[in-house]
């Protein structure tokens, strides 16, 4: 029996550090830094959900940009849910044998998370309705347990 790969998916953030840098490195905010430690050590893969790029694989070297999803009309969030939800699919393996865990606002989950739902993928939303504040505070406890 195949065991069922556990895939974490993360949100970009605004704050950027000035230069090209794999994009683990890229985004400097604390919940950032915090949720990408936690998906390292929760999760079998994950990337990051970039609101230029789609999905980025944290490796991947980007130079710093000024894009976010909040500001976007509703079509192009539609459109880029598409892209990126393609995107996963050509890496990710079958329904049946992944879970996709969103640790990413509200935003950059509307379209995305309802089409991977639709093309049979299990997604949960661990951190649903916490604020940063609280989100940084759960991150902090559940690293320490390590």
């Amino acid at each position: 029996m195949t065991r069922v790969k556990r895939i974490g998916l993360v949100a970009c953030a605004k704050s950027k550090r000035d230069k090209a840098l794999p994009a683990k490195e890229l985004y400097s905010s604390e919940l950032f830094k915090k949720t990408i430690r936690y998906s390292h050590r929760s999760y079998d893969r994950w990337y990051i959900l970039s609101a230029k790029y789609g999905l980025v694989e944290p490796d991947t070297v980007l130079q710093p940009y000024d894009e976010t999803l909040n500001s976007k009309p509703f079509g192009e969030r539609r459109r880029w849910a598409d892209k990126t939800a393609k995107q996963l699919e050509s890496i990710l393996p079958g329904p049946d044998q992944c879970l996709v865990f969103f640790h990413a606002g509200a935003t950059y989950r509307e379209f995305l998370f309802e089409k991977l739902v639709e093309r049979g993928y299990h997604c949960e939303i661990p951190l649903k309705g916490l604020g940063i504040g609280k989100q940084l505070a759960w991150y902090g406890a559940h690293l320490t347990e390590w």
